[in-house]
């Protein structure tokens, strides 16, 4: 999926995108591609696999869930790495707000200087764990949305993200092809944290063969407070 391509798409789904946000991709793609040479931060580098497997992808939860990105929405995003999919959700939607949790010192100094080249606003950096930060008041429930995109499995990355959301909000996971077994895993997971399997979407990314399924769940209660336990122990001891 070249640049034009990938504008393309978008306009047929009804996000057309002006020449800042387009701007914005391509200054994306170039920084990502310059940073990578000295912090690993992903091992895709051709652009039509950028554009395609880093862009679109991170904006499928925007194609299929439109109505939950409003206005003055405040999204966190655990583990992004190099920004996916909290940036490209940001360019497209710049009245969202976000917040970017991860434990790597390295990919928040590249975030910061990438949210600083593309001009976006309402943008905070989180450098911590997310089971610490699922604990600190300052953080816990306070999220209209928490997306994670290839973290871990479903389990788990409920213990993450689920405690981040406020009551009445949604998690989406962006999982890869055929999700059925991992979310049956994680069922007794999900419900002890007070979330609820509302739909589970699966697509196929356009000219490509790339399979994805998108999980959404509703935080229909508080989550108990012993959760997220403390870091490293829902890795090894997800909840079943």
């Amino acid at each position: 999926m070249n640049p034009e391509q990938f504008v393309q798409e978008l306009s047929k789904r009804n996000f057309k995108l002006n020449e800042k946000q387009i701007n914005q991709f391509n200054q994306y793609f170039t920084s990502l591609i310059e940073a990578n040479q000295h912090v690993n931060l992903t091992r895709i580098t051709e652009e039509n696999d950028v554009y395609l497997k880093h862009f679109f992808d991170s904006i499928t939860p925007l194609l299929m869930f439109d109505e939950l990105f409003k206005s003055g929405s405040n999204l966190c995003d655990i583990g992004a790495g190099a920004g996916f999919p909290s940036i490209p959700l940001k360019i497209i939607k710049p009245e969202i707000k976000v917040t970017i949790v991860d434990s790597l010192g390295k990919r928040l100094t590249f975030l910061q200087e990438l949210v600083d080249k593309l001009d976006l606003k309402d943008v905070t950096l989180v450098h911590g764990r997310a089971e610490d930060v699922g604990q600190n008041k300052q953080y816990r429930e306070q999220f209209d949305l928490v997306t994670a995109r290839a973290v871990a499995n479903m389990a788990v990355l409920s213990e993450y993200c689920l405690p981040l959301v406020k009551k009445g909000g949604s998690f989406i996971a962006l999982k890869g092809p055929k999700a059925d077994d991992e979310l049956k895993d994680s069922q007794k997971a999900i419900t002890t944290l007070g979330g609820k399997v509302s739909e589970a979407e699966e697509l196929q990314l356009p000219y490509s063969d790339e399979e994805r399924t998108l999980i959404l769940v509703q935080k229909v209660k508080m989550t108990p407070k012993k959760y997220p336990r403390q870091a490293g122990t829902p890795h090894r001891k997800p909840i079943h």
